[in-house]
């Protein structure tokens, strides 16, 4: 499978579209480790990502070489990581600990700590780990969700001046149950 960037594709259902997503990925990646270069990919949080993990953790676990591949978070909620609203807990227990991803090669945001301080030490190993153009990390892929209220990333439609913070991450707030996020920006 081969996609052109600025290329939709439009699938039937969520389960084409989690197939069709990790057979790209993986292609992304082995053409990558090729090349001799890493992979560096920020995942979604939400349920968005939950059958893309699933199959990423099954059938793909041995499909591409995980070695080479660096795992970031777009956002986490401030919750322990074996909590069941974790973002990093959903993708270890599906995907993660499944493909043997080295964990030198994971980097989760630690909502176990103080929000403020995770979204500082988070954008320093984020800049320390992904080459900087124009100020800004570059990512090899981004996967973002929508959430029903409008939110991608945890940043929530009530608080629009985040989406264009000149902070790599900072902290968002739920409208409604008011739980603390780190979010990129």
């Amino acid at each position: 499978m081969n996609h052109k960037p600025g290329t939709v594709k439009v699938f039937d259902t969520a389960d084409e579209v989690a197939e069709n997503f990790a057979l790209f990925l993986v292609q992304k990646i082995i053409e990558s480790a090729k090349k001799g270069k890493s992979f560096s990919i920020a995942l979604s949080g939400g349920s968005t990502p939950d059958l893309l993990f699933s199959l990423l953790g099954g059938q793909y676990a041995e499909l591409a070489d995980w070695s080479h591949v660096h795992f970031f978070w777009g956002d986490e909620r401030c919750v322990s990581p074996d909590s069941n609203e974790s973002n990093f807990g959903s993708a270890n227990v599906r995907f993660l600990r499944k493909a043997l991803i080295p964990e030198s090669n994971i980097h989760r945001i630690r909502g176990e700590n103080n929000p403020i301080q995770e979204a500082e030490r988070y954008s320093g190993e984020i800049k320390s780990n992904l080459p900087v153009r124009n100020g800004f990390p570059v990512f090899d892929l981004i996967l973002l969700g929508l959430g029903e209220d409008g939110h991608t990333a945890s940043i929530f439609p009530s608080e629009p001046e985040l989406l264009v913070s000149e902070k790599i991450c900072e902290v968002a707030t739920h409208p409604v149950s008011r739980q603390q996020r780190v979010s990129i920006t």
